[in-house]
Parts: C-alpha cells; structure tokens; sequence
C-alpha cells in the first residue's frame, strides 16, 4: 500500500503553531465537545452536504472525545490535507496561507461550559467539527485551497491590522476567565475605538466577507431545500438547527451581493447565500482576485501597501520581487508612483526565491527604487541583452548613467548584474547619486545602491515574496500547560466518563454516589445531569432517572439558555 506523506507546517508559521497538551483536557472538556456533536450530528445527518458525515470519520473525529490534531494530520492526508494545533486568534495572511498549503488550523482551546452555546473566540469545535469534515470534497477542498492562496494577498490597512490585534486581546480575556472587570472593560473599548478608526473597505475586508458568506455561514444546492456546508453552522448547537428555518432567508449566491453584505459575528445571521455547486464558488473567487491588488498592480496597489504599514511586496515587470513595509511613494504630475521606499528590513526575490546576498541582513534600514522607462530605449531595460547593456554603458566596473523618463538620474559604478529567467531584475552600483531635480533619493555614503529593474509595478500583495527566509521566528509557540480548575467536577465527570466507556454492573448503584456528590456541590450544574439520565434512558423507570428529571426541569425554569440546553439535550436522549 502507498503511503500518503503528512503535511508539515513551514517554518515561517511555525510561530502561529502551539502544543496541544491533548492530555490535559478535562473530563468536562470532553462532555463539552460531546454534547455538541451528539447535538450537531442529530440534526446535520439530514441537513448538511453528504460529505460531512463520511468526512467525520475520515478524519478522526469521533462524536465522544475531543480530536488529537497529529492524529487529524494523518487522516487527512489522503485528502491533500493536513491539520496544525495554533493558540486562537492569527492574522488573515497567516490563516489563509496555512489554508494555501493544505493545513487546516485547528485552535487548541475548547469553549467553556458555560460558553458552550457560544464562545467569543475560536475553539476546536468549531475548527476541527466544522471546517474538517467537508474538505472531504474534492470541489470544495479545491476552493479552500485556492481561496487561501488568494486571501493571503489581501492587503488590509493599518487601522485593521490594529482592530485585529485589540479583538484578539479581548476575546482572550472573555474566554479565559482571569481577568478583572476593569480589563475587560478597558479591552473592549480598545476594540471600538480601533473600530472607529476604519473608515475603508479594504481588500482584507472583502475577502473577510467572502470567506464568512461561503466557507463559513454557506448553503450549497437548490434555494428551496438546501444543505448546510460552512464551519459556523456544522458547529454551533443553534444556528446549525435554525439555518434552514423560514425565518432565516436564503438568497441565491451572488458574488457581487456576498462582497457587498457586512456581517455581525455576535447575532444570528438574518439570511444566507446558496450557490448552485461548489465548482460556482471556485469560479467566483476567481473573477474577486481579478479585481485585487495582487492581480493589478500599478500606483493604487503600491497606496494600498503604504497604508497597510505592514509587510507587504511589490513586484516589478522584471520579476523581481520586493518586500519589506512600504512608507512613501514619489509621484508624477499625473499621480503615478515613480519612486518606492520601504522602512526597516526588507528582502528582495524573484520567482518567490530570495535573491543571494539581498535578505533582511543586508537591506535592514530599507530599500528605496525607481519605477519606469529609461529615457532612449525602445525596449523595457529588463528585456536587454549583455551586448545591448553594453551599448548603453551598463557594465560591470564601468561608470554610467541611467535617466528615467519620468526625470529620476542614476549615476554610479557598476558592480553586479543579475538576472532571472533571462530578465535583467538589478543592477547593484558604488559611489551612486538617485536624483529627481534637486531632491536626493540615494547618496554615495549610504553605501552599494541596488536598482530594481522594471518598468511598472505589476502586482502588490500583503505578506513576503519567500516567508522562509523573511521572517526569522521559526519556532512553534510554548503554549502553557493549561491549568485545573474545577477540580472536584471534573472527578465526577471522569467517573462518569469511566462508567460509560467500561460498563456497570449495577449502574444505579455506581450513579448514587456520583449524583449525592452533584446535588451537595453542584447544584447549578446541568451537563453532568443530562448525561446521567442518557446512561439511564436504556433503564426502566428508576427513581435516580426521576430525581435528576426533576432537577434539570427546576434548573430549566432558572434561565433561558439552561432550557434551551437541556431540551435539546433531553430530546436526544
């Protein structure tokens, strides 16, 4: 039998990546999880796309207890996927390119009980029960894989990546219990202050939307009976049941609609999209890319990455790529960008390969570049020969002077030439002056000036040409080893855990104790009740089975959620 390599996540992301300490998930825990399968596969045995079921068990994801990701990783693998534990929030360049190579993220953390409806950051429930099963489907595995290489390139702007950061800090507060009051108060309104800031729609928006429409929140099919397919609704215990109802709309999906909807991710969502197949899907995310940056390029592109004021790369008609993050554009009469600046390290590539002796090391204080024709030349100065270089006076150890069409003058040494494909993509010159009029772009003193070759900016896209070799943090992150709370609970949901999976000789008699322990310390506490009557649904009539009845139907009547949970789970039962 041919054995199917797993994937391995490339060391550039490893710094998103975090153990998950499988061994340290609580008996809790796993009632969490499995209270929500039992619930979800209840209801989307008839309700999700037909690869959901068959996908479940092809990758390792049992209904009882909370997957082991290594082992996701390996069941994936016939399906050109893998899996990688990371520790919640990641940027969207890092979650999408993760997705562009084959990897499904899957956070660590699982929602408390007290979230279990919801939670306000993201969890292996609904990573793994959500996302996994449907990648199953070698359509939509191919959309998500393609959508990631796209979604990577998104280019968002500063005051996002900055909301991302204050959300990502808030939501962790929310969900892991600790902090004061005070925090959490100051935290969200961090968040909205950095909300208030945004004032575009951005690419990374977009796509944001794109994603939440189809990948997330998607119906696949006919508009009148459709089946459930996005990760929000295989894995929430109610939007999953209520997404099909008359009460949620279902519009045919329309690219155009779908970029143009906003989402809120605290309420249910009022309507949905259906597209016809996944093959649709596909084909729309294509015609989106066309419209991005990363397909465009030119002085609008190059605006985009300076507002970004984050890691982004622009590439030149030679091939030549440039990243680093982009602080100024000098313009024309005619406001098109004909001089580029990066601040702080940069790295230069081609064909997404950095360039030997052009890393990070040796561009750290930026990189600045002329962008244009040079004046006398009938054909772009990439295009040219050695012999044509020659005629020109570009030649190693020869003294020349390039001027630019647009007034930029490069006089300097020439002491490197270097090509790709055949394209000349830099020339690298001592002793150089960059003018435009009286202002300096580059001065003898700063040292070797590496010109970028190439007419015009023919893409821009948010993140590094070749992350290998850009970002230096390879390491996964030393995720703390989770701590024991609820200590007392917990010994009785694994004694419980213990009884289902070994069988009781007498269980009424092995549930006494358990249910004595619960009713002292722990009245509020419904899960553990649910699953007592479960184990003795299989009984005749017993007194216990009436007792802990009695007490979810008082603890229903304490709140709404606790009945909704409870009726839920009794009408499994």
């Amino acid at each position: 039998m041919q054995t199917v390599e797993t994937k391995s996540v490339p060391k550039h992301l490893r710094k998103y990546t975090a153990e998950q300490h499988y061994e340290h998930y609580t008996a809790i825990n796993h009632a969490v999880w499995r209270y929500v399968m039992r619930q979800n596969h209840n209801l989307l045995k008839d309700t999700a796309h037909e690869a959901y079921t068959d996908g479940l068990k092809a990758s390792s994801i049992s209904i009882d207890k909370i997957p082991n990701v290594d082992e996701m990783n390996e069941s994936l693998a016939p399906s050109g996927w893998g899996a990688a534990t990371i520790d919640g929030f990641i940027p969207g360049v890092a979650f999408f390119e993760f997705q562009a190579q084959g990897i499904l993220p899957v956070v660590n953390e699982i929602r408390k009980l007290e979230n279990i409806l919801y939670t306000p950051a993201p969890d292996i429930i609904h990573e793994a029960a959500g996302h996994a099963p449907i990648l199953a489907d070698p359509e939509y595995s191919a959309f998500v894989k393609r959508f990631g290489e796209i979604g990577m390139k998104a280019i968002a702007t500063k005051e996002e990546h900055d909301h991302f950061e204050a959300v990502r800090n808030y939501s962790n507060l929310l969900e892991k219990g600790n902090a004061t009051e005070e925090e959490i108060n100051q935290a969200k309104q961090e968040v909205d202050e950095c909300e208030a800031k945004i004032t575009e729609l951005s690419e990374a928006q977009i796509v944001g939307r794109f994603y939440w429409w189809t990948v997330e929140f998607g119906l696949v099919g006919d508009l009148d009976d459709p089946k459930i397919y996005g990760a929000g609704l295989l894995s929430s215990v109610g939007e999953g049941s209520n997404a099909l109802s008359d009460e949620v709309e279902k519009m045919p999906f329309d690219m155009d609609a779908v970029i143009n909807t906003g989402f809120d991710i605290t309420k249910p969502q009022p309507h949905l999209f259906v597209c016809k197949d996944f093959k649709q899907l596909l084909n729309a995310a294509e015609e989106f890319a066309k419209t991005m940056s990363f397909m465009k390029g030119g002085t609008e592109s190059l605006e985009k990455a300076v507002r970004s004021a984050n890691t982004a790369t622009a590439v030149f008609s030679s091939g030549l790529q440039v990243t680093g993050v982009f602080t100024e554009l000098l313009k024309d009469d005619q406001g098109e960008a004909i001089y580029l600046k990066t601040n702080g390290e940069t790295a230069l590539a081609a064909s997404d390969q950095q360039l030997e002796n052009h890393g990070t090391d040796v561009h750290a204080d930026g990189f600045g570049a002329p962008i244009g024709q040079i004046t006398g030349l009938e054909k772009p100065l990439e295009d040219l020969s050695d012999d044509e270089l020659k005629n020109i006076g570009v030649q190693i150890g020869n003294d020349t002077e390039l001027n630019f069409e647009n007034g930029i003058q490069v006089n300097g040494k020439v002491t490197d030439l270097v090509r790709h494909h055949e394209k000349l993509v830099l020339i690298s010159l001592e002793d150089c002056t960059v003018t435009k009029g009286d202002q300096a772009l580059f001065k003898p003193e700063w040292g070797t000036f590496d010109l970028a070759v190439g007419t015009e900016i023919t893409s821009v896209y948010a993140g590094a040409a070749d992350g290998e070799n850009y970002y230096n943090v390879d390491e996964a992150q030393k995720t703390p080893i989770p701590e024991k709370t609820q200590v007392k609970l917990n010994e009785l949901y694994a004694r419980l855990r213990s009884i289902r999976d070994n069988g009781s000789n007498n269980l009424v008699a092995d549930l006494q104790p358990i249910h004595e322990q619960l009713k002292e310390d722990h009245p509020k506490d419904w899960l553990l009740r649910l699953e007592m009557v479960e184990l003795l649904s299989e009984l005749a009539d017993t007194d216990l089975k009436q007792t802990l009845l009695d007490e979810l139907n008082k603890l229903k009547r304490e709140n709404e959620e606790f009945n909704t949970l409870i009726e839920r789970g009794l009408s499994i039962v």
